[in-house]
């Protein structure tokens, strides 16, 4: 098989915001890893895979997104980043689609400069601009590095996604298959239900309430039968303020986050699915090693 199956890591790179999680769960064609407007919503390493039996694999890290950090929590978030980076056959650089480079893409630029692996360029968003302002931006971003190609595409709408998948196998060597055909990511499912409550929180939640909240699934049975999965959640904040606003008025808002969040998980499992959740403040969560790692956060990334 490895004479002929191509197989390899590749690590998804970029900005906050540009899309990442949006276009490896288009890449695989099922959504795990959530998608937010907000800046910093991957805060793991999530690994999925996708499988073409008479091709390949490509085993996908999505990272947090490049950033300053100011916590704990964000300190994290770029550990997790860089040590993705490391150890893997190929490199997608996400980047908006905007021929005025910003000093964050010129620094990724130089520290990619060192890298002894393909680095593909990838122009997420355009179809939001003009096709003659899609070769500037190509224009200006081959200046700044010696890219082994260089694909524009829309994750939103999968426009070149599968350009993109035979650009990325062309850059992988031949090897085994590392995961059953089967095999979609390494989440758990806690991890994804964790993950798809904390999504629709910060959909709902808007600008009410920072990125300061994290999601423990504190129990998840399935009824005898199988017909019904029983979910214990506790939203993790940093305030009290932000936990009446979670909670909103007569617990108006904790009932849509539960309502959105149990739509989506009974597609995830399905299942039938009854969501509790409850809410809780633990102050200065984001600085604390120990609640870092009690939310789910890797000890060894920390």
């Amino acid at each position: 098989m490895t004479d002929t199956f191509k197989s390899g890591f590749v690590t998804i790179i970029g900005r906050p915001n540009v899309g990442k999680s949006t276009l490896m769960n288009k890449l695989i064609g099922q959504k795990i890893a959530i998608t937010s407007s907000k800046p910093q919503t991957t805060r793991n390493r999530i690994q999925t895979v996708y499988t073409e039996a008479d091709k390949g694999q490509i085993v996908f890290l999505d990272t947090p997104g490049i950033h300053q950090a100011k916590n704990k929590l964000g300190e994290y978030m770029m550990t997790v980043a860089k040590k993705t980076m490391e150890d893997v056959d190929c490199l997608l650089w996400l980047v908006e689609p905007s021929a005025k480079i910003k000093k964050g893409e010129e620094e990724i630029a130089k520290s990619l400069e060192k890298a002894k692996i393909p680095v593909i360029l990838v122009i997420n968003k355009v179809d939001t601009i003009k096709k003659d302002e899609v070769l500037e931006v190509i224009d200006a971003y081959r200046k700044l590095l010696d890219f082994a190609e260089i694909v524009p595409v829309s994750a939103m709408k999968g426009t070149n996604t599968d350009t993109l998948l035979d650009v990325i196998f062309k850059c992988l060597p031949y090897g085994p298959m590392y995961y059953d055909e089967d095999t979609i990511t390494d989440q758990t499912e806690r991890e994804i239900v964790a993950e798809m409550i904390r999504e629709k929180a910060l959909y709902l939640l808007k600008n009410e309430v920072p990125h300061g909240i994290a999601v423990s699934v504190d129990q998840m049975k399935t009824r005898k039968g199988g017909k019904m999965v029983d979910i214990d959640a506790t939203i993790v904040c940093e305030k009290d303020s932000h936990k009446g606003i979670i909670i909103g008025k007569q617990g108006a808002m904790l009932k849509r986050i539960g309502s959105d969040a149990r739509y989506e998980i009974e597609h995830f499992l399905d299942q039938k699915v009854n969501l509790k959740l409850w809410v809780k403040v633990k102050k200065d969560w984001r600085e604390s090693d120990f609640l870092l790692q009690n939310y789910g956060f890797n000890k060894k990334d920390i």
